[in-house]
């Protein structure tokens, strides 16, 4: 195994950067794909025994009883204990992961965690909230499998060590595996994923490409595992709904009332969850991990009114759709019930819907809230097709009735989750209604443009400007822009034999500067010679007389290729001690060509940044009330070089003439080491006499540095 990660490796590194970065990428986002949809697989597989076993045998959820309260124990037993076990299992085993919803938790590690979402949580919620749904509490699988398939991204990107920035992106590619396999719509998956981290229609760039390649992977694993591929494209949430289409421009009355309708079910949904995660958890005297317990059993005491609330799989849609109910063993028409009566029952689950997610999944139960959305936007698109049956009979087809539902699905998803042309994509592909597109386009914008403040999503941020994760990009793309031929010095100064000793070193040091030799023999590069290494071999003046270049060169080189990014490279200067990079040709790989200082980066920093800053003055006047106060110079320059040492000529200090360097202890009163003395006919002592006294014609070339605040050195001047 570590021969085959050494040769995939080299041949990356034998790739251009950008192709390197990609092939990478998508390579991970395969293996995000195949987990992600594993994963998802497994879920919707926990869900489908489940549900069957527990609340199908109990309630009809696909029934059209009219509103009226039936106490039934069960119902009211089942829920509660399916969610008081889910907060014991939560607070027992993931206590900081109680009531924290998985679309959250997932945008916090994007945002916030630099792409690191821990595995644990996400696994024990998810099967906590096969517990709850199947046990009929009102929450939705989505969540938890988002958050699922966003950690195995994030695992994913700590086992092969990406950076903080692929980790994001895995994170998000996990999500979008999960989401596209559970919802089985590989695109929308996709744009659900990179969309969902901001409240305003902003997609996260980077993270596109793996997250599509995410999404058909784990699409592919689950349709793969489960159903097989023979209802591929006709839609798989509901039944019936392909053949529907856009096909008269009086429908759009309609549909721009459902708009409306869908942003006020959205804020409902909304205010009623806030209500009890903001306001009746944190005041409650009981435990938190009780409170689970609490919120089944309220869901389950209006399921005796209307049992539709604890249905997870959208078989009262489907219902709605095919005009058909279940009544005890027999089935009615909508036409036998009438439109009038299904009115006020469609309004009813809705409402009722809300009020028991809310309740399920704001007092702490594991589930998620985006499948909640969905089904509450299907019962408000059947309220009003029933509303202009009975109101309108015979004005629009009764393929308009039909066709309301799956767009009211995407008009509330597009407010609760703030994405509404993921929501656009997400229902065309979840129904095969591609024929809805238009009043798609318009209710889920629309409902979006009206209700977009009350996202469920705590943890968005507008745009990317805002987020953590991006308030380096201006600088990181710039840097990412730059190569190291761009800013290399070919002709090192500092260069040196390695048989130079280390008296001729010191005179070619100049005063103010951090020096760095160069060891080479012609292109070969042996090794370099810092401060470090020139203050380390200075503890012994006896071998000063004696040591070479080749004595004191460190040999154990951090380099880089004249291609690498300037954005890498300034990585290598954070591991490295070293103030310059020795660069090699990308054509002859052992070839020393030239140094990159430290110095010089942040000089073409500030270079760039000066002309953005004149750039953005030009652009915005208002600006310029900040630049005369001095103020725009410090919140653009991000970036500043820091010292701890340097070569400095100093003046003999006045408390040290007559002195010698042993007796004056220049070490510990001036933090400063003497590794030469120059006389007053210009000639250099190196290295310098300890024993002879100092006199004030005298010029000390010293390293200095500053790990403490020498004092005493104010006292000195430099030429």
């Amino acid at each position: 195994m570590p021969r085959v990660k050494k040769t995939i490796q080299d041949v990356l590194d034998r790739m251009p950067r950008p192709a390197a970065r990609w092939s990478r990428l998508f390579g991970l986002g395969i293996i995000v794909g195949v987990l992600g949809g594993g994963a998802a697989a497994a879920l919707e597989r926990g869900l489908h025994y489940g549900t069957h076993e527990l609340v199908g045998r109990i309630a009809t959820l696909a029934g059209a009883a009219k509103p009226a309260f039936h106490f039934d124990w069960r119902l009211v037993a089942l829920p509660m204990a399916g969610c008081l076990l889910s907060g014991i299992v939560i607070r027992l085993f993931c206590p900081r992961a109680l009531g924290i919803h998985g679309t959250d938790s997932l945008t916090r590690a994007f945002h916030r965690q630099m792409g690191d979402l821990p595995l644990r949580a996400p696994i024990i919620k998810g099967a906590a909230a096969i517990g709850v749904i199947s046990s009929g509490g009102s929450a939705g699988p989505e969540g938890p499998i988002a958050a699922l398939g966003a950690a195995l991204g994030s695992v994913v990107g700590r086992i092969f060590k990406a950076t903080p920035q692929e980790r994001r992106v895995l994170l998000i590619a996990g999500c979008a595996a999960g989401v596209g396999a559970i919802f089985q719509c590989p695109l929308g998956g996709a744009l659900f994923a990179t969309s969902l981290l901001y409240s305003e229609e902003e997609f996260e760039g980077a993270a596109i490409v793996p997250s599509f390649v995410a999404s058909v992977i784990g699409y592919t694993v689950f349709v793969s595992i489960n159903d097989g591929f023979d209802k591929v494209g006709v839609g798989t949430l509901l039944r019936g709904t392909d053949k529907l289409a856009f096909s008269s421009a009086y429908e759009l009355i309609p549909y721009v009332m459902l708009a409306v309708l869908c942003s006020a079910g959205a804020i409902l949904f909304s205010v009623g969850l806030k209500t009890v995660e903001e306001r009746v958890v944190p005041r409650s005297p009981i435990p938190r991990w009780m409170l689970p317990g609490i919120g089944g059993l309220l869901t389950g005491l209006i399921a005796c009114a209307l049992p539709q609330v604890m249905d997870g799989q959208y078989t009262f849609i489907q219902s709605a759709i095919e005009g058909v109910f279940h009544h005890g063993d027999d089935q009615v028409s909508m036409l036998q019930i009438g439109f009038g009566p299904l009115a006020g029952l469609f309004l009813a689950v809705a409402i009722s819907k809300c009020i028991a997610t809310a309740l399920t999944v704001g007092s702490g139960s594991a589930g998620g809230v985006l499948g909640p959305s969905v089904f509450i936007g299907g019962a408000i698109g059947a309220f009003l097709g029933a509303i202009v049956e009975a109101w309108f009979p015979g004005v629009f087809s009764e393929d308009l009735r039909r066709a309301l539902i799956p767009v009211g699905m995407g008009g509330v998803l597009a407010v609760t989750m703030r994405t509404p042309l993921a929501a656009i994509v997400m229902i065309m592909e979840m129904t095969g209604s591609y024929g809805l597109i238009v009043p798609l386009m318009l209710v889920c914008m629309t409902a979006y443009v009206i209700g977009r403040r009350w996202g469920l999503n705590h943890e968005q941020v507008r745009t990317p400007a805002e987020s953590p994760a991006h308030a380096g990009d201006a600088i990181v793309h710039m840097l990412e822009s730059w190569h190291v031929r761009d800013l290399m010095e070919p002709k090192w100064e500092d260069t040196v034999a390695p048989e130079t000793t280390l008296p001729e070193m010191v005179e070619r040091i100049r005063p103010g500067t951090r020096p760095v030799f160069a060891v080479a023999k012609g292109d070969d590069l042996l090794g370099v010679v810092s401060v470090p290494d020139i203050r380390s071999f200075m503890e012994d003046p006896a071998l000063a007389n004696f040591v070479i270049a080749a004595d004191m060169m460190t040999v154990d080189l951090r380099t880089v290729d004249e291609d690498t990014e300037v954005y890498l490279a300034l990585d290598l200067f954070r591991r490295s001690e070293h103030q310059v990079l020795p660069v090699l040709s990308h054509n002859r790989p052992h070839r020393w060509i030239g140094m990159l200082s430290r110095e010089r980066v942040f000089e073409a920093i500030r270079e760039s940044m000066a002309e953005t800053q004149q750039a953005m003055l030009e652009e915005h006047a208002g600006l310029t009330a900040i630049e005369q106060e001095g103020q725009l110079h410090n919140l653009v320059m991000g970036v500043t070089p820091t010292s701890r040492d340097m070569i400095q000529r100093l003046i003999v200090p006045m408390d040290a003439l007559g002195k010698s360097l042993r007796e004056a202890d220049f070490r510990r009163h001036y933090n400063a080491q003497v590794i030469a003395i120059e006389q007053p006919d210009g000639s250099v002592q190196c290295p310098p006499d300890i024993d002879s006294p100092l006199r004030s014609g005298q010029r000390l070339l010293a390293i200095v540095w500053h790990d403490v605040e020498p004092a005493p050195v104010a006292r000195t001047a430099a030429d």
